[in-house]
């Protein structure tokens, strides 16, 4: 199978990708900066805000499109509301370049298309875009609308994926994109102050091996044919709030965070978790980490790369609010 990847050095980008080559199939990559952890990706520098859809690699007949490329920081395109028309951009000349070569998309949406969570809907067919709660939540609403008009007007076949809160290899290029969690595992390694937006803020957090599974099965389906359109949550399916994000990482490296709880700030969910039954059923996903066990690996690894010491470890520490902590893979309510 070949399969071209924009945003191809980003987190889920690099770790499909890798994952692709490594079960025999050809990938080619399109991002604006090389990949920071591996050359393995033969990748064509490319700004798709800033170009045509026949500026796009066209000497290879590719079996699927993954578009990732996107400014995907919430809070970034509240200060920075023209990111968001660039993020539509991207997808308008990747869909461009699907239509005039006839191949399929799967497109990284995200689960900040339903808004802040008051009445709790998280199945796919349920979203509300009536209210769009942030420039980037209004890319990806516009963006899901775009696929689907070509999915109707030029039979494109297409796939939205709904990620949320993917972390773990590969998740730690700050100069990219500032991830929560790398941060919070460095600065709390380090006994840095952390500041948490929104304490009891509660989000599915997803290990990026079974972000990765869920990619690849959709990848076979819609290149199989199995599906022609669909729109998928694709996430761990429990929730855990910023306060157990922070005691968990703690425990994990045996330090007490020094945290400043703030409001969250504009524009950012404060209450997520998946329906991934569709997922499930569609697709056969099944994911096996909860974020107990994600996240030893993903320090693990940050140790195993050279950003955590061995110092950074110490004795088990107190927790900020020990009531609070979950027990292993036990969902928030």
């Amino acid at each position: 199978m070949k399969v071209l990847i924009t945003g191809s050095s980003g987190q889920i980008g690099t770790n499909v990708g890798l994952a692709l080559l490594e079960r025999g199939d050809t990938v080619h990559g399109i991002d604006k900066r090389a990949n920071t952890w591996t050359d393995r990706i033969e990748t064509t520098l490319l700004d798709l805000s800033k170009c045509a859809p026949t500026d796009l690699p066209s000497k290879t007949k590719y079996d699927v499109v993954l578009h990732l490329a996107a400014y995907a920081k919430v809070f970034e395109l509240v200060e920075h509301p023209e990111r968001a028309m660039e993020n539509i951009t991207m997808l308008f000349n990747a869909l461009e370049y699907c239509r005039r070569t006839k191949t399929p998309i799967i497109f990284g949406s995200s689960r900040e298309v339903y808004g802040d969570i008051h009445r709790w809907i998280t199945v796919e067919h349920e979203a509300d875009f009536i209210v769009a709660e942030s420039p980037y939540s209004a890319t990806k609403i516009g963006s899901e609308a775009l696929i689907y008009s070509y999915g109707e007007c030029y039979g494109l076949p297409h796939l939205v994926f709904r990620f949320s809160n993917v972390y773990g290899r590969y998740d730690c290029d700050a100069q990219r994109m500032e991830r929560v969690i790398p941060l919070f595992i460095q600065r709390i390694a380090n006994d840095q102050p952390i500041t948490v937006y929104g304490k009891d803020k509660t989000l599915d957090f997803t290990y990026v091996d079974d972000c990765v599974q869920g990619v690849v099965k959709g990848i076979d389906a819609l290149v199989g044919g199995k599906i022609t359109k669909a729109t998928v949550n694709l996430a761990c399916g429990q929730g855990a709030s910023l306060l157990d994000l922070v005691n968990m990482i703690g425990m994990c490296l045996g330090r007490t965070p020094q945290a400043t709880f703030e409001p969250s700030r504009p524009g950012e969910v404060t209450r997520y978790v998946a329906d991934i039954s569709t997922a499930r059923e569609l697709l056969g996903y099944e994911p096996t980490t909860p974020l107990s066990g994600g996240l030893p690996k993903a320090i693990a690894w940050q140790r195993e790369v050279g950003l955590l010491r061995s110092e950074h470890f110490a004795p088990p520490c107190t927790l900020v609010e020990p009531a609070s902590l979950p027990s292993a893979g036990q969902p928030i309510a």
